[in-house]
C-alpha cells in the first residue's frame, strides 16, 4: 500500500519533519497533501448516496414514502440534509487551516495563523492554555453535526411511537367477527412495519451521518496537534 493511501485511511498525514525543507519539497508536499479531507468527505457521501440509488431502484424508497403518511420520514431526511450541508462546510473550514498550517504563517489569515501568531514567544503554561482553547473551540464547532445526528434517532423513535398510537385506532368489535379478523390482523402487522420504517430511516441516516462526524472529528484533533507540533517546535530553542 502506498504511502498516501495508508494515511487516507487512518486520516493523519505525517508529522512535520525536523529538518529545515527546501521550499520546492514544501510545494511539493502542499500540493499532496492539499485537500485531503475534503477529499475523503466526498468518496463517503458518494458511496452513501450510490447506496440510497441502490435502495431507490429497488423500491424501498418508494415503499416508505408510500406508508409516511405523518412525514415524518421527509422531516428527518429533511434533517440529515441540513446536517450532511454543515458538515460540508465544516469540512472545508478544516481543511482551509490545514493546508495553511502546511503553508506557513505566512500564507493568508486563518483561525490557525492567529493561533500560531498568539503562542508565538509565549511561555510553556501560556502556550499550553492557548492550546486548550482552540481544542474547545475546534470541538464546538463541530459539535452540532453529532447533535443532529442524534436528533435523527430520536425522531425515528418519536415516529414510530406516533404510529403505534395510531394503531389503537383499529375496530375491536371486529374482533368478534371471524371473517374480520384475517384482514385486521394484516393491517396491524402491515401497519407495525410502516411504524418501524420510521425507526429504520432515523437509525440509517444517524450512521451515515456519524460517519462523517467522525471525520471531521479526526480532522479537527489532527489540526490541533499539528498546530501544537509547529509551535512547540518554534519554541525549542
Amino acid at each position: 500500500m502506498s504511502t498516501l493511501a495508508a494515511e487516507a485511511l487512518v486520516g493523519l498525514a505525517p508529522a512535520p519533519a525536523m529538518r529545515e525543507m527546501a521550499p520546492g519539497d514544501g510545494l511539493a508536499r502542499l500540493d499532496r497533501y492539499r485537500f485531503l479531507l475534503l477529499l475523503r468527505f466526498v468518496l463517503i457521501n458518494l458511496t452513501g448516496f450510490a447506496l440510497l440509488g441502490a435502495a431507490w431502484l429497488q423500491g424501498w424508497i418508494a415503499q416508505i414514502l408510500a406508508a409516511d403518511t405523518t412525514h415524518v420520514c421527509k422531516l428527518i431526511f429533511g434533517l440529515f440534509l441540513v446536517g450532511l450541508a454543515l458538515s460540508a462546510q465544516k469540512v472545508w473550514m478544516l481543511s482551509r487551516e490545514l493546508n495553511a498550517l502546511d503553508a506557513g504563517p505566512t500564507s493568508g489569515p486563518s483561525k490557525i495563523a492567529s493561533f500560531m501568531f498568539g503562542i508565538a514567544g509565549r511561555g510553556g503554561d501560556t502556550r499550553q492554555a492557548l492550546a486548550s482553547v482552540l481544542r474547545l473551540k475546534l470541538a464546538h464547532r463541530i459539535a452540532p453535526v453529532r447533535h443532529i445526528a442524534s436528533t435523527l434517532v430520536l425522531l425515528g423513535l418519536i415516529g414510530t411511537i406516533i404510529g403505534f398510537i395510531a394503531l389503537s385506532g383499529v375496530n375491536q368489535d371486529a374482533v368478534t367477527d371471524p371473517a374480520a379478523i384475517g384482514p385486521m390482523v394484516a393491517t396491524l402487522l402491515h401497519g407495525m412495519a410502516m411504524a418501524l420504517f420510521k425507526t429504520l430511516v432515523g437509525s440509517v441516516l444517524n450512521v451515515w451521518l456519524m460517519v462523517d462526524y467522525r471525520l471531521l472529528e479526526g480532522g479537527a484533533v489532527h489540526l490541533l496537534t499539528r498546530a501544537i507540533e509547529e509551535g512547540e517546535r518554534d519554541a525549542a530553542p
